[in-house]
């Protein structure tokens, strides 16, 4: 049973050893602040959407015959 809450030192200590003086704590800048793009994410899928929609339509590339590039001929058998 534990008598007392450990301080994080005391678990460093507990966990890696003592340490050396390879580590050490350092303090990180505070992040900067992000831009504000003034849309949120569905907006943007929305409008997105609409430009796709508003394309001229293209015919299936799958649906489309491929053009042969052996220009008529048979394969030739596997050796």
């Amino acid at each position: 049973m534990r008598l007392r809450p450990l301080t994080e030192a005391e678990c460093y200590a507990r966990c890696y050893g003592d340490g050396d003086d390879n580590v050490r704590f350092v303090k990180l800048e505070p992040r900067r602040p992000r831009f504000d793009i003034g849309v949120s994410g569905e907006e943007l899928r929305q409008a997105f959407e609409t430009r796709l929609e508003q394309r001229e339509p293209v015919g299936d590339p799958v649906a489309e015959p491929v053009a042969d590039a052996s220009n008529g001929r048979e394969p030739a058998a596997a050796a």
